[in-house]
């Protein structure tokens, strides 16, 4: 399991903010410096938003090891027809 920060925000606050930070970056209007800054934050974000993907599918593995006459099917994301 990952540490637990003060910064660090639940997964679902954590994509809205990822969104939002993806808005300000396609919008054009940030300096350089700003947009760096937006790019470090969104790294971040993404970091922890896959460890707590990683932490949440550990756990399901682990629950599914326990019961009985349940097999784990790997999942796979639907086609992306955009």
């Amino acid at each position: 399991m990952t540490k637990k920060t003060d910064k660090s925000y639940p997964f679902e606050a954590s994509l809205a903010r990822l969104e939002a930070l993806v808005q300000q970056m396609e919008s054009g209007e940030q300096s350089l410096e700003e947009s760096l800054k937006t790019f470090e934050e969104g790294i971040k974000l993404t970091r922890e938003c896959q460890q707590a993907l990683r932490d949440a599918e550990q756990k399901v593995t682990l629950l599914m090891e326990k019961t009985d006459g349940i097999e784990a099917t790997p999942f796979e994301p639907p086609e992306n027809d955009d």
